[in-house]
């Protein structure tokens, strides 16, 4: 059983509409999907619809930014009710958070004489929330980067002329609004957050007190030894593991399902509810 319980839309910072993405996951052969994009769940919806029929099975997502000491995690929210009024009021404020960081970022950006990037940048995300990812490419596309990751490390990144620091939740604060609608708490990535052990001990130690229950351990672009690493944590902390490619767009290192290998332990979200 193929599967992916981590990738995005355009509802945020993908570049698939749900539909195309749906269609993707089939024709890489997923069975098992969520879809998880940052701070909304409106790309539910249309997946589903999408889905309809066919022999993928679509799990309910999010991925909600929060901020710890002053680092940005990212808590992935798993299998929950999307119409659940404390999570969505929740959303509604992280929307707003990005509404004004937003304004913040092209407000430096006028400061460097790049001028106009908000409307441009909204332009981007459309109906979807919008990040540094958008502005990222209004760089790109104006050639004043010549790749998306230049315009974080010259403008975008901690530290930099437009960087903005986040205002998000708390970790604690995703947590219970995701298991409050009936879902599981997933810290995402935690390979990708440039942590020292100990920090990255101290951040999981945190999550657990917070009541997290997993964490995704098995990524595609891992080698090996990240993957055991990451494994023995779990294993360390009691959590549960969580496998996804992170999949944005389509390129030539990261795929929907792929390389995505289960391990018979420690126990998967996919066995806490019966998924597989």
């Amino acid at each position: 059983m193929k599967i992916d319980l981590h990738c995005h839309t355009k509802a945020s910072d993908g570049t698939l509409t749900p539909e195309l993405l749906v269609g993707r996951a089939l024709n890489q052969q997923v069975d098992l999907l969520a879809i998880t994009d940052h701070d909304t769940t409106a790309g539910l919806a249309p997946a589903r619809a999408a889905a309809e029929g066919s022999s993928l099975t679509l799990i309910n997502g999010v991925e909600i930014s929060t901020r710890w000491e002053s680092f940005e995690i990212h808590v992935v929210g798993l299998d929950f009710d999307p119409d659940h009024p404390g999570l969505q009021a929740l959303l509604a404020q992280q929307a707003q958070r990005r509404t004004e960081r937003a304004e913040a970022i092209a407000a430096k950006l006028s400061k460097r004489r790049i001028e106009g990037t908000l409307e441009e940048a909204m332009a981007l995300a459309g109906n979807g929330c919008i990040g540094r990812s958008h502005f990222a490419r209004v760089l790109l596309q104006r050639g004043i980067v010549s790749a998306s990751q230049q315009a974080f490390d010259r403008y975008l990144g901690r530290g930099q002329s437009a960087y903005v620091p986040n205002q998000w939740c708390s970790i604690a604060e995703a947590v219970a609004a995701i298991q409050a609608a009936g879902g599981l708490a997933v810290l995402a990535h935690p390979g990708k957050y440039q942590l020292s052990n100990k920090w990255l001990r101290r951040l999981l130690a945190e999550f657990v007190e917070a009541g997290g229950e997993a964490m995704e351990a098995i990524h595609c672009q891992q080698n090996p030894q990240q993957r055991q690493f990451l494994l023995a944590l779990a294993k360390e902390y009691r959590l549960l593991i969580s496998a996804g490619s992170d999949f944005h767009f389509p390129g030539r290192w990261v795929e929907l399902g792929r390389g995505l290998h289960r391990p018979e332990e420690p126990a998967g979200v996919w066995h806490q509810r019966g998924w597989v």
